[in-house]
């Protein structure tokens, strides 16, 4: 039997959903986390054999927990789903001789800069790009690429404190809000659509491929609240637009040297054709992602990343056989929710094409749109045909509307 440790098996909450799938497939599972045992999500409880309560904040006291569990029992590996640890994982895999990735591997994949720097030396097309510590730093920065720019945290996750700077004076005014940040990157703001593509590999061998299509890219639904932002998982990937991102996507995996589990990876693709790499993390996509896949696909990718991490191959094959969107609702006004308009209609037009209803109740609160992707709930619609699962998106987007007061 493999013995997993899962750092942070509740949190955030697909953890739980990926800790219950190790268990699933065999696996003893043993959890460190935050989190006291009783508040653990149900997925997680039923997926752990062993839980550790300790603030993983405390790398010294998860690397002697876990020095001292392995002296117990033996240890065969060391997972983390979760981007601010997952240095942490790869610590305690050195410490452990585990397989995966170690500190060295690991780090290009959370510091924005240095993984650009790898794959510049690989000859991928990267942003053109600057590490910074200082406003000086910035502007100098700023002044060597020329506006628009894009300026995001060094080590951060998805578009948060991620800004597009037009100009100068935008540049002074988004400064004061990134004094938290200790290193932002400067690069060039690439105009195009964008794109993701996302993998389970298993021993350097790609399992299972998948590419989703933002409508809008994600800084624009940043930018405005009464965007609804959609994620389409595309049924053909083989479509020819697609190729030259699905091989940059091969070649990223290699030069950073990738062998197990999840791959998340953002590209876009400019109107001549041009292919430019946004950032990869060595992860699942967030936001429920999975889960669109899940329902592109008919299959369960946290078992199928469950059995390539501890098996090394899938027990059945992953087909795409639809496309799939999640439309993610944000209401108008300040409160608790009042109202939800344009449900009925649309359930009633497209009711078997709709595979999930997941809104905020009546009387709940209206969450921070700024800092939480999923908003005030979400759709998922699928349909064999891409035009079809695209109308449905756009009139969810467009035509369900929730009211808060």
């Amino acid at each position: 039997m493999t013995r997993v440790v899962m750092l942070s098996p509740g949190y955030p909450a697909e953890m739980a959903l990926f800790t219950q799938a190790l268990g699933a497939v065999g696996a003893e599972v043993i959890g460190v986390g935050d989190q006291p045992a009783h508040d653990l999500p149900r997925p997680a409880r039923k997926g752990l054999r062993h839980y550790e309560q300790v603030s993983l904040a405390d790398e010294r006291e998860v690397v002697a927990r876990v020095r001292t569990l392995s002296q117990q029992v033996r240890v065969d590996r060391v997972e983390c789903l979760w981007e601010p640890y997952m240095v942490l994982a790869a610590r305690l895999r050195e410490m452990l001789g585990a397989p995966g990735l170690g500190v060295q591997q690991t780090l290009p994949f959370r510091d924005k800069e240095r993984m650009k720097q790898v794959l510049d030396a690989a000859g991928i097309r990267t942003p053109h790009h600057y590490a910074a510590t200082t406003v000086a730093e910035v502007w100098r920065a700023a002044e060597h690429i020329g506006f628009p720019i894009i300026v995001k945290p060094i080590d951060g996750a998805g578009s948060m404190d991620t800004f597009r700077v037009q100009s100068a004076e935008e540049l002074s005014q988004v400064l004061p809000l990134l004094r938290h940040v200790p290193r932002v990157s400067v690069e060039e703001f690439v105009d195009g659509e964008e794109f993701t593509y996302d993998t389970v590999c298993a021993g350097g061998r790609i399992l299972f491929e998948n590419i989703c299509w933002y409508r809008p890219r994600p800084l624009v639904t940043k930018e405005h609240e009464w965007v609804s932002p959609i994620t389409m998982a595309l049924r053909d990937i083989d479509a020819d637009h697609l190729q030259g991102g699905r091989a940059m996507g091969r070649k990223v995996l290699d030069a950073l040297g990738f062998r197990d589990g999840f791959t998340h990876m953002e590209w876009y693709r400019g109107a001549d054709g041009e292919v430019v790499f946004g950032e990869i993390g060595a992860r699942p996509p967030g936001a429920r992602t999975v889960d669109v896949m899940n329902y592109a696909t008919d299959n369960d990718l946290y078992v199928r990343w469950a059995e390539a991490v501890v098996h090394g191959r899938f027990s059945e094959p992953v087909d795409h056989r639809f496309n799939a969107a999640s439309i993610f609702k944000r209401a108008s006004g300040v409160g608790n929710i009042t109202g939800i308009s344009g449900l009925e209609h649309l359930m009633a037009e497209y009711g078997e094409h709709i595979a999930l209803v997941d809104l905020l109740p009546m009387g709940a609160p209206r969450r921070d749109w700024r800092a939480v992707i999923v908003s005030d709930g979400m759709i998922i619609v699928r349909h064999h045909d891409l035009g079809r699962t695209i109308e449905m998106a756009d009139r969810f987007a467009s035509e369900l509307q929730l009211q808060a007061g």
